[in-house]
């Protein structure tokens, strides 16, 4: 491992920069007043209730196509058709509709939090940039950090393990024209954690930023996001805080339209979800925030092919609650060919199993965190109910067999498309507008997104359970 640096000539942020660059010894103890509200508890408690009930009418509703299925592939079939299409998605889209429904959005306190230093002075901040042979995307990444609307000091690391292109070159050079407190540090052992982790040693402020090299920050999102892991929900410790991600290059092709409508509406729901009771489970790798202090005591990123997951759930378990900024945006690049999608959701769908294995839900310390990270033990029997069953079901109704795919196994279409409706409109209302992004129309990319979609990213998350299961070699890219 080696390291490099540039230092700036001229300070940036201003006489707060400066008092900000001055504190160099570590302290997570930055606190802001938390704003009452309802209690997670309490949220949970209606939201299940609320949940149990919709389910037990679902089951209730549903008799009849039960005795239909019975008729024909037995006892057995009947209530396991139901089950994965109809009974499992119930518990998981009620538990987030009632949830969204109950909460309403605190933003955080804008302001510098007490701490280190004076009052005014916001936390010094390490924005680290992991990268290997990113030369395309490397200097607007950069770019957007120069421009951000931070008043604290910022020092940029890259993380390079062992780039072969121009990526340094093109790094330093841009990090000297903008400005930036730049150095490199470079780790040539495969694997991103080892990067992350050579220059976490180095680290000297208290909080560190994870940004992805093809990630673009937006000018408000470091202000956003170092708020919300400063503040104290129910006077707890937050050690991380993910940030929002939009696609960058959502208009390309019809795939990139679908996965704008998964992150928007998908990713961010669930984020929201869990962010209500504390428990994020995933601080994701291409744009979050972590007490510099925590990351240590949990060992930094673990050597796992979801590091970004199994960190999480380590932090939930030993350092504090993990939160979420949905205003805190960054846009990121998604895959543009089926392939690479196909790998990507493969790789999270491991990552998510290795989370489970190396921190069993039960043994987290809150009983919240116990059942939010629990309902992830259902996420691989929907995605195998839609690929062996929803899948033929829709073949057989097309010839006109409608008896796995029928009114029955439409329940959810009418919640789904509700909770789709609220996010979006608040979205719309709470982030897109106040942050000045126009994002244009996009109907058929939401159409083929609600009927289309999720049966692509079943199948490569079953591929990525197999691969996990049969102890396959990894692959990071």
């Amino acid at each position: 491992m080696r390291a490099e640096r540039i230092t700036p000539s001229g300070s940036r942020g201003g006489p707060a920069a400066g008092r900000a660059r001055r504190a160099k010894r570590l302290n997570p103890r930055f606190t802001r007043r938390g704003h009452p509200g309802l209690r997670p508890t309490i949220v949970f408690a209606i939201a299940a209730t609320l949940t149990v009930a919709y389910v037990a009418f679902a089951v209730w509703a549903s008799g009849a196509w039960r005795g239909e299925l019975e008729d024909v592939l037995g006892p057995v079939m009947a209530w396991v058709i139901p089950l994965l299409l109809a009974y499992i998605p119930s518990v998981a889209i009620g538990f987030l509709m009632f949830t969204l429904l109950i909460t309403r959005y605190r933003e955080p306190e804008l302001a510098p939090p007490s701490g280190v230093g004076p009052s005014s002075c916001w936390p010094p901040v390490t924005i680290m940039i992991a990268a290997l042979n990113e030369e395309t995307a490397i200097v607007p990444a950069l770019h957007r950090i120069a421009e951000l609307r931070y008043e604290g000091s910022i020092e940029v690391v890259l993380a390079d393990n062992g780039s072969t292109d121009r990526t340094a070159e093109l790094a330093a050079d841009a990090a000297h024209r903008l400005g930036l407190d730049y150095r490199r540090v470079v780790e040539v052992r495969p694997g991103k954690h080892q990067a992350l982790n050579a220059a976490l040693t180095g680290v000297t402020t208290p909080l560190v930023v994870s940004v992805d090299a093809d990630t673009l920050l937006q000018r408000a999102a470091l202000t956003r996001l170092i708020s919300r892991i400063a503040d104290t929900p129910q006077g707890q410790h937050v050690s991380a805080c993910a940030g929002a991600l939009v696609p960058a290059n959502a208009r390309t092709n019809l795939l990139t339209r679908m996965q704008q409508w998964d992150y928007r509406l998908g990713i961010n729901g669930v984020k929201r979800e869990q962010a209500t009771y504390n428990t994020a489970l995933v601080a994701q790798g291409a744009f979050s925030a972590y007490w510099t202090a925590d990351l240590r005591a949990a060992g930094g990123w673990p050597d796992a092919i979801g590091e970004d997951i199994v960190l999480t759930w380590e932090l939930l378990a030993s350092c504090g609650v993990v939160q979420y900024e949905p205003v805190a945006v960054a846009f990121t690049a998604v895959p543009e060919r089926l392939r690479h999608l196909f790998h990507q959701r493969s790789r999270w769908a491991r990552g998510m199993l290795e989370g489970l294995r190396k921190h069993p839900p039960y043994t987290q310390p809150r009983y919240l965190a116990k059942f939010v990270a629990g309902v992830d033990y259902l996420v691989p029997l929907i995605d195998f109910g839609l690929v062996f069953f929803w899948l033929p079901g829709v073949i057989l109704f097309i010839f006109g067999y409608p008896l796995i795919f029928g009114w029955w196994s439409m329940l959810l279409l009418p919640i789904t498309l509700l909770v789709f409706g609220v996010l979006r409109r608040w979205q719309e209302r709470h982030v897109f507008r106040e942050l000045g992004i126009s994002l244009e129309p996009d109907k058929r990319g939401f159409l083929c997104y609600l009927f289309l979609f999720k049966l692509v990213s079943s199948s490569a998350s079953l591929h990525g359970y197999c691969r996990y299961v049969l102890g396959s070699r990894r692959r990071w890219a």
